[in-house]
């Protein structure tokens, strides 16, 4: 694989040197300056802003200065003019090198290589000749008063030799001008005078014309003020025999018119005071309106008060009750429950000791029939008595409960009935005042034990009235029936 490569080693290396050449001969040239490459070719290139190959050892690269240059063109010594004044001339011309093919190649010639001061050194004798040869052509005058023909004049003369050097002139300002004996100075005086002078005319006819035109508007004037104080005399007799009948129309009127001011205003008078009886007698019935409604309101706010109290108290001797009531309840449950359990267990022990006794039993049959049963008669008989004791509990653990509900039910009903008894005063609206207090009382104590029945599950009303039966029935059998004289002192 590397003896194939060997053949190429020389191309490679040819490549690589051409490569080199061409990175060390390239060039670009500024907007400001052409790049003249010449030496292969016939004809030179010129490079402006853009970039070439100069090929190394072979061409040779030249610069060429194309920017604007100002060149000081003075007279150093005296100029005579057209009329012989000898005159100093300052001009200021701008010029650059042509910017074509043509004039770069002219300029090559004279500046290549050389900076901006170098070429405006060499073109300033060649406008400074030119420019003293326009001055010989005009005189001193031409030259201060059309300065702009004479700075296009040098322009002139001078384009035709700097266009043999590839020079372009942009143009030419004439800066200052001064002559050896003052000329220029004596002429601005003579004009000076001149123009005083024709001042002084002026104004000596400006201020004739100026007196007769006062003459002439002072006598209109005095006509039109002797003809003026002629109309004003009459304008004033006039005025003064309408102002007196004015003044007896007036008097007239201004008569009239107090008259009919005082009977409008005793009319006005007269309103004012109906008007204000009336306002009175409206207030008074307003405030007498204001006072009943504020008695009105301050009575239902009083009401409003005390009832709201008084529901408040209600509201909270009932909570304050039915948590007594609920704490009791469930003391009694509690109660019961431990009851319950102790005769279950009892239940279940005397469960245990008939089955002991009836093993026991069996397993002695040996000693005597007779004897075994009874033994186990005695084991029925306590077993019996056992469930009897565990009914009774049962039966004892209602009538607790019972015997707590009715201890209770006072204290609800007083809890109920506490919160009015610390009312003051209470106003009722409506028929039975006394029986609706009443019946709200019972009313809230009825709401109390049916909230504990839908709570707990058990029927206070039922549990109460089974309670009561039985001491009824259990009274009717131990006492005989009297008769109704008896029944009905027992009732009362």
């Amino acid at each position: 694989m590397f003896e194939n490569l060997e053949g190429f080693y020389p191309i490679i290396a040819v490549v690589v040197i051409i490569v080199i050449l061409l990175l060390v001969g390239y060039v670009k040239a500024p907007p400001d300056q052409a790049y003249i490459i010449s030496g292969l070719r016939r004809r030179s290139r010129i490079l402006i802003g853009r970039a070439g190959i100069k090929v190394p050892f072979f061409e040779r690269l030249d610069r060429l200065y194309l920017g604007q240059m100002t060149v000081d063109i003075k007279t150093e010594q005296s100029v005579p003019t057209n009329d012989f004044i000898n005159v100093n001339v300052d001009a200021v011309a701008k010029v650059r090198i042509a910017p074509t093919t043509e004039g770069i190649q002219l300029a090559a010639k004279n500046f290549l290589n050389k900076h901006a001061e170098q070429i405006t050194c060499d073109l300033q004798d060649s406008l400074q000749g030119n420019m003293r040869e326009i001055i010989g052509t005009l005189s001193l005058k031409e030259i201060n008063t059309d300065r702009d023909s004479f700075s296009d004049q040098v322009m002139l003369k001078a384009s035709r030799d700097m266009d043999k050097l590839g020079i372009e002139i942009l143009s030419c300002n004439i800066q200052n001008v001064t002559d050896e004996n003052g000329l220029i100075r004596d002429l601005g005086a003579d004009n000076t005078s001149l123009i005083k002078k024709n001042a002084a005319i002026a104004k000596a006819q400006a201020d004739r014309d100026v007196a007769i035109a006062q003459a002439e508007a002072d006598k209109a004037a005095n006509d039109a003020r002797v003809l003026a104080d002629t109309e004003i005399a009459q304008k004033n007799n006039e005025l003064a025999i309408r102002q007196s009948e004015l003044k007896i129309s007036a008097d007239t009127k201004k008569a009239e018119a107090d008259a009919a001011y005082e009977i409008q205003k005793q009319e006005q008078q007269k309103s004012i005071e109906t008007a204000t009886v009336n306002a009175q007698i409206a207030k008074t019935e307003r405030d007498a309106e204001l006072k009943k409604q504020e008695v009105e309101v301050a009575r239902k706010k009083l009401d409003a008060e005390i009832r709201a109290q008084a529901d408040a108290e209600r509201y909270r001797q009932e909570q304050e009750a039915q948590a007594d009531l609920f704490r009791r309840q469930k003391d009694a449950e509690a109660l019961r429950y431990e009851q319950e359990q102790a005769a279950e267990a009892q239940k279940k022990a005397a469960e245990a000791a008939k089955y002991a006794k009836e093993q026991e039993a069996a397993g002695i049959a040996a000693v005597g029939r007779a004897e075994a049963e009874a033994i186990q008669a005695k084991a029925l008989a306590e077993a019996e008595g056992i469930d009897r004791k565990a009914e009774a509990m049962k039966k004892y653990g209602e009538a607790a409960m019972i015997e707590m509900i009715m201890n209770a039910l006072p204290e609800i009903a007083k809890n109920v009935a506490e919160p009015l008894s610390k009312v003051d005063k209470i106003t009722m609206y409506g028929e039975g005042n006394s029986a609706k207090l009443l019946t709200d009382i019972i009313n809230g104590t009825t709401q109390i034990t049916e909230g504990l029945t839908a709570g707990m599950g058990v029927d206070i009303k039922s549990l109460l009235a089974g309670a009561i039966g039985g001491k009824i029935a259990s009274a009717s059998k131990k006492e005989p029936p009297r008769d109704g004289e008896e029944a009905k002192n027992d009732a009362e």
